[in-house]
């Protein structure tokens, strides 16, 4: 199939994403773009944050990481089911309670402006990170297996996407996302399931035998019970459990929407519900891991890792499978990057300019000033997406794990010690100080546990590990609530 041929497609899915972006956008304010008005129906939410929460990551990368560890992700999937629980009963009826547009606001409120900054720079720098890894990896596909074809460089693929987020992200904010998620969500788990059962029908496999044969090939282990590996099992379901609090509630993005909804109720079904659908999604991507590593073992494809699902899905499958993968993996590409950019641009306003506390600005002045920090976050995308690419490593799922460890340890210290304690702590550079000496120390240590503890691997506990020590270090600087000045 030819390159231009898959290219229309590309080009087709960007003006759906524009006509439904005009719908939604009409008569938008700046509560439309930050909260979308407090009106968005919870299934709606639900469903769209799949495609929000999985990614191009979870497409490409999770199917490739059968190969090396069979389905043994599984383990982070059961604590992410875990971590929304905690979610859903925890923060969000302390988000809804105060009434919040920034989740950050409850740092302001309960510790003071210096940690209120510290974690919305926290937030910041996680954010772009991970979600400049997501689009890079989707980008990158797209440029291996189709713009190399037609001679357009990488840089350029780069930028006109971000322009097409740009397009359809700049004035509805969360009030498009919510709808624009759902619609990509939808050909992101079409493309999933369309790819599973047609490599069983291209294998002569049923669901049945599929599992007989990649458990008699050792695709299938799940628990793994070394406790010096990375990936112990209790260590991967304790970890993910934390990384789901920290990169689901206490992420903007992802609680932007969930805050959108009217009521507190509505909005822990959307929780509730999401979280069982992620696991079932989650494992049908192992299960599509393994079928491709069976029909590569069939065909002699000694391609593994990230590069596998694209090689066989455009270079080995007919064509109308090879279409319904590119549609699936733009659906994986938008969702994770217009929701992200979206919530940076919330935060930095609302969290570090303070705009909704700007009596001095009208409502157009505001939006001016939001236009701009849009469009400056959408450069910095551009530059991490061109990092990303410099770096070239072949399996992003590891880091954004990895980043998300060192980042979001001091934001969930600091919403633990405010909400499991009463003490305060300094409104000063001191506690900046100790949400960035924890990491510092985190990566020291990780880089050297293999020799002080026996062998032992530090893997996705990093993020819990980084927490506990910012916790230790909060409370060595923190006061009793009634000895602290006023």
């Amino acid at each position: 199939m030819s390159a231009t041929f898959l290219f229309s497609f590309v080009i087709a899915y960007f003006l759906l994403l524009l006509g439904v972006a005009w719908y939604t956008s009409r008569n938008s304010n700046n509560d439309s773009f930050f909260i979308g008005n407090r009106s968005s129906n919870w299934m709606l939410v639900s469903f769209g944050m799949i495609g929000t929460s999985l990614s191009g990551v979870t497409f490409v990368s999770v199917p490739g990481t059968v190969g090396a560890n069979a389905f043994g992700y599984f383990q982070v999937v059961i604590g992410y089911f875990i971590g929304y629980f905690v979610v859903a009963y925890v923060l969000l009826p302390l988000y809804y309670r105060l009434n919040l547009t920034s989740i950050y606001n409850y740092l302001l409120q309960r510790f003071g402006n210096t940690a209120y900054k510290t974690g919305a720079m926290f937030f910041i720098l996680s954010r772009v990170l991970g979600a400049t890894a997501r689009l890079y990896l989707v980008i990158n596909v797209l440029q291996l297996f189709i713009l190399d074809n037609l001679h357009i460089p990488f840089p350029l693929t780069t930028f006109v996407i971000l322009l097409m987020i740009l397009l359809y992200t700049f004035e509805g904010g969360v009030k498009t996302i919510v709808f624009t998620d759902t619609l990509q969500t939808t050909f992101m788990l079409l493309g999933l399931i369309v790819c599973v059962f047609y490599i069983m029908y291209s294998l002569d496999l049923s669901f049945v035998s599929t599992l007989k044969l990649l458990s008699a090939q050792g695709y299938t282990k799940i628990i793994n019970t070394d406790v010096n590996s990375a990936g112990f099992f209790l260590k991967q379901i304790i970890g993910g459990a934390f990384i789901t609090i920290g990169m689901t509630g206490l992420d903007q993005e992802m609680m932007q929407k969930n805050i959108s909804v009217k009521t507190l109720g509505g909005s822990q079904k959307n929780m509730v519900t999401f979280s069982f659908v992620l696991v079932v999604v989650n494992f049908l991507f192992l299960l599509l891991g393994g079928l491709l590593y069976l029909f590569a073992s069939t065909n002699n494809i000694a391609i593994k890792g990230d590069d596998l699902f694209p090689t066989v899905a455009l270079q080995y499958l007919p064509s109308f499978v090879s279409i319904i993968f590119i549609i699936g993996l733009i659906s994986a590409l938008f969702p994770s990057a217009d929701g992200a950019l979206t919530a940076l641009t919330s935060s930095f306003c609302i969290d570090i300019l303070g705009l909704k506390k700007r009596d001095d600005l009208d409502e157009k002045q505001r939006r001016t000033i939001r236009l701009k920090v849009h469009l400056t976050m959408a450069i910095i995308f551009f530059l991490c997406v061109m990092m990303f690419k410099w770096i070239n490593d072949k399996s992003i799922i590891n880091i954004i794990l990895t980043v998300a460890g060192y980042t979001y340890g001091p934001l969930l210290a600091l919403f633990a010690f405010g909400i499991f304690t009463k003490r305060k702590l300094p409104d000063n550079f001191a506690v900046i100080f100790v949400c960035l000496a924890a990491p510092l120390f985190c990566y020291f240590l990780s880089n050297n546990a293999v020799t002080w503890f026996n062998g032992y691997h530090i893997g996705v506990e990093l993020l819990l590990i980084n927490a506990l020590v910012t916790i230790a270090g909060l409370y060595f600087i923190s006061q009793p609530a009634d000895k602290i000045a006023a």
